[in-house]
Order: C-alpha cells, then sequence, then structure tokens
C-alpha cells in the first residue's frame, strides 16, 4: 500500500500516529494486514451517528487495531446489507459492492474508501428528509 501525504498530516500505523514533515510524501507499507488509518479520515465515536457512518466506524476500529477483522466482518456485511436496501441508486449500489468485495478480501482502507464516498449521498437524503 503506498500512502501519499500531505505536509503535517497525520497516518496511524499499526497503532503508533506518525506525522509527515514539512513536505509531500509517500510512504510505501511494506507489512501484509497493517492497520493504516489517515487521522483526517478518523470519525468520532459521536459522530457515527448516521447508519454510513456508524458502518465507517466500524472499519475504523478494524483500521486502527481496535477490533479484529474476523469479529468485525460480520457486522460490517450486515451493515452493507442494510445499506443497499435503502442506498438502490447505480453508483450507490457499485460502492457497496465494492465495499463488501473488499470487506471479504480483507482490503478494509478500500472498504473505507468506497463507504466514504455514500456520505455525501446519505447527507443529501437526510435534507431532503427534513425539508
Amino acid at each position: 500500500m503506498v500512502l501519499k501525504l500531505a505536509p503535517k498530516e497525520r497516518v496511524l500505523i499499526n497503532g503508533a500516529v506518525i506525522e509527515n514533515g514539512d513536505r509531500r510524501s509517500r510512504l510505501a507499507i511494506m507489512t501484509p494486514n497493517a492497520h493504516v488509518l489517515r487521522l483526517r479520515d478518523a470519525i468520532h465515536p459521536a459522530e457515527a451517528n448516521t447508519p454510513v457512518r456508524r458502518v465507517c466506524y466500524i472499519v475504523q476500529l478494524v483500521l486502527s487495531g481496535d477490533v479484529e477483522q474476523a469479529e468485525a466482518r460480520g457486522q460490517l456485511l450486515r451493515g452493507i446489507e442494510q445499506l443497499s436496501q435503502v442506498l438502490t441508486d447505480h453508483d450507490s449500489r457499485t460502492q457497496l459492492a465494492l465495499a463488501t468485495a473488499s470487506v471479504l478480501g480483507e482490503q478494509h482502507y478500500q472498504a473505507l474508501k468506497a463507504l466514504r464516498s455514500l456520505l455525501p449521498r446519505e447527507e443529501r437524503l437526510f435534507a431532503a428528509g427534513r425539508a
């Protein structure tokens, strides 16, 4: 996995917080199944207050090493399935299928990336429901 980091960007790798220097850089993570989480992508527990955010938070716990992959797998797949019953448009289905494949392939960073792409759509749906 290759991470492209902005100046002063922080990332959590196997429980250690690493901060980039003053310039953009690239990090190659060579250890298979390393737990990697960009802190700019991190969701605070209190912010896990919508269906998509809750599933993202579970993936984040796997990436941070706070929950074992095997322990989270069923919960993630159920959460993605529940989202697929609500988010039925083609683009959402594509991202949910990618998230499912990523969870099954133990590629949790890719799963988080796919799920985070649904956050703006979820926000619009909630905004439309309030109007």
